[in-house]
């Protein structure tokens, strides 16, 4: 297995990408190329199977998404290309980006298929047929057992966050769709961390591989990292409080190693007096949709999650990262805390550690290349500070894309008598039969009048605040 460096000089322009690719590249910004684009996609495009690692937020996803969109026929009805993610949330994430892509090339399909959602209209959908399908293993290989999927002219098959499908059970599920995808196609696996599991995988499942890594690092200059050394875990709580009170993150993620302890510590932080909300695999898919859609539009402050719940979080501008168990492997550490001081923003990771977390601490100073010193914990007297509110809150309409609501609709319903200016609303959601809108935390009230009183698209909708 050769490991191949990035070439700095690398430009979109000089890969033989389709004039399409490059035209649409051009039209949304993508002018300069990551290390680890410029590392993969050369490989990628020559047919080769690569091995990529890279942290979030390091354009993995254009760099596969090029790769499989530059070798599809669009005239070849058939699934062409499989994208297996270890949750909903980054399948959509994926698919998204892909569709993105694909703008300059006419008719191209992309289908998600992932659990938590009904499986009737992916039914309907599948029969219509698709060129690339984005989905999770259990789903995909729920469709296949029922006869709806053909993978038999498949040419790639990308494994997104394969050490994460690992970590949650799902081996057995994608041995058996690998089964169905023909020996001769090519395979990209993309993972953040590369444990022995992916390893094993590689050997199996790959043809000579070509390795990519990009060292785990972060940006000292926009991530600035906090250690604090606790007797017992037990006072952990008490240090997420005083730090909460303290810095007063306007989004923050703290992040616990199971779910349990991730549940625990958001009901707390809930019975506090925070906002707080807990994200994590137990969780029914509605839960964790409604979940994301309040801490993105930034009607909660603080998102208690697991790595796994995490991957795929797609939040800009978060203020901190709070490591409130530290992780398994240093790798994860610096993977959670470069989801902060992103986009040229400044961030903070604080960590919590005690005594038998001693071996983290000397294989993190490895990874960072200087010796960790221990912060001071701020005085006590932030404990008698109450909890601070988020600004906006948020309100679900119950109508959605299948009765043709539009964010405009919102909008101009919210702002028509002048109460509120465009200024007021925040970020606004349309799903399938659910609409989400944030607005600013005094207009609530209002808001909820006007939206249940009034009409959108000539009828009435019930609605009703979450947070």
């Amino acid at each position: 297995m050769n490991q191949i460096q990035p070439d700095p000089q690398v430009a979109f322009a000089s890969l033989s990408l389709k004039p399409q690719l490059l035209s649409t590249l051009d039209s949304i910004g993508y002018a300069a190329v990551t290390p680890i684009q410029a590392a993969s996609l050369p490989l990628i495009l020559a047919g080769k199977d690569v091995i990529a690692q890279g942290k979030t937020g390091s354009g993995k996803t254009a760099a596969f998404g090029l790769g499989l969109l530059d070798k599809l026929d669009v005239k070849r009805f058939r699934i062409q290309s499989l994208v297996l993610c270890p949750t909903r949330e980054l399948a959509d994430q994926v698919a998204k980006e892909i569709r993105t892509l694909a703008r300059g090339i006419h008719n191209i399909k992309v289908l998600t298929l992932c659990g938590g959602v009904p499986v009737g209209p992916q039914i309907g959908s599948l029969e219509h047929g698709a060129h690339i399908i984005v989905g999770t293993p259990g789903r995909v290989l729920d469709h296949i057992q029922q006869g709806r999927l053909d993978f038999s002219e498949l040419t790639t098959l990308v494994l997104d966050e394969a050490d994460r499908m690992l970590e949650m059970g799902f081996t057995q599920a994608m041995d058996s769709i690998l089964a169905e995808t023909p020996a001769g196609r090519q395979t990209l696996l993309f993972s953040a961390t590369f444990p022995a599991q992916i390893q094993g995988m590689a050997e199996r499942i790959m043809r000579n591989p070509e390795m990519v890594k990009l060292e785990a690092t972060h940006d000292s200059q926009s991530i600035t990292q906090h250690f604090y050394h606790l007797e017992e875990k037990s006072e952990r709580m008490q240090a997420l409080k005083i730090l909460l009170c303290k810095v007063r993150p306007e989004s923050a993620v703290v992040f616990c190693n199971t779910k349990r302890e991730t549940q625990s510590v958001a009901d707390e932080l809930a019975a506090l007096g925070f906002s707080a909300l807990a994200l994590h695999g137990d969780q029914e898919q509605r839960e964790r949709d409604r979940t994301l859609v309040q801490f993105a539009n930034k009607s909660i402050n603080v998102l208690v999650a697991t790595d796994v719940a995490a991957r795929g979080l797609d939040i800009d501008n978060l203020d901190a990262v709070v490591n409130f168990e530290m992780a398994y492997d240093r790798e994860v550490h610096i993977h959670r805390i470069g989801r902060t001081g992103r986009a040229g923003s400044l961030g903070q990771a604080f960590s919590f550690y005690t005594g038998k977390d001693s071996f983290k601490i000397t294989a993190l100073e490895e990874v960072l290349g200087y010796d960790i010193q221990d912060d001071e914990l701020p005085g006590e007297q932030y404990l008698n500070i109450a909890p601070y509110k988020p600004k906006m809150t948020t309100i679900v309409i119950d109508g959605g894309k299948k009765q043709k609501l539009r964010p405009g609709d919102i909008l101009g319903a919210l702002t028509a008598d002048k109460t509120m200016t465009g200024g007021d609303i925040g970020k606004i959601k349309i799903t399938d039969i659910r609409s989400f809108v944030a607005v600013k935390r005094q207009f609530g009230k209002k808001a909820l009048t006007i939206l249940n009183k009034g009409k959108l698209k000539g009828r009435q909708f019930r609605a009703f605040s979450v947070y």
